[in-house]
């Protein structure tokens, strides 16, 4: 697929769904390469490597939102890659902590109101992320607290923090673009 440094709206109607789809596709198989890899790879050892996984996986989720502000702002559809970001980097989150959940229950059985394989740490991190809190599962230990604690706070900065920088480096992007676009041509 060409790209094209035109602003978004002069495309035409067929290339935008292209580019669109092409994003969606993205995103997609982002989310799916995550959790297929959180299902598929051996998570049962060792037990004690919970929170290295933590701290490794917010490391990680903190570059890759780095390296994604800075694409949005030299895309040439800096709102698409905004939203690709967005919808990319949820899994990404979900499936850290899942991870990092499963690991605790593995090491220590006590810190859930129940033993958890890989289905119900994701089902944990997804009802702590969307703040549902069902209650059927809850951290009984102070370790599992802690990382429950630092999961909410997380979702809170992302919801928060790292939505307005990407909304930010979108509008900074967009500008940038029409800055150049608005830019006289030399002869």
């Amino acid at each position: 697929m060409p790209r094209s440094r035109g602003r978004y709206q002069e495309l035409s109607p067929s290339h935008q769904r292209r580019l669109k789809a092409a994003m969606l596709a993205r995103s997609v198989l982002v989310g799916v390469l995550l959790f297929a890899a959180y299902y598929l790879l051996p998570l049962d050892q060792p037990e004690d490597i919970g929170i290295l996984l933590l701290i490794g996986g917010l490391i990680l989720i903190a570059g890759v939102v780095t390296w994604q502000v800075r694409a949005i702002l030299t895309s040439p559809f800096p709102r698409l890659r905004g939203f690709q970001t967005l919808i990319s980097g949820i899994p990404l989150m979900l499936v850290v902590f899942a991870a990092v959940y499963y690991l605790t229950g593995l090491a220590q059985a006590a810190s859930f109101t129940q033993p958890m394989d890989k289905v119900d740490a994701m089902y944990f991190t997804v009802t702590v992320f969307s703040t549902v809190g069902f209650g059927d599962i809850t951290a009984k230990t102070d370790v599992a607290r802690t990382l429950v604690t630092i999961q909410m706070l997380f979702n809170l900065v992302v919801l928060g923090l790292v939505a307005k920088v990407i909304f930010g480096a979108v509008d900074r992007g967009v500008k940038q673009r029409q800055a150049d676009q608005d830019e006289p041509t030399e002869p």
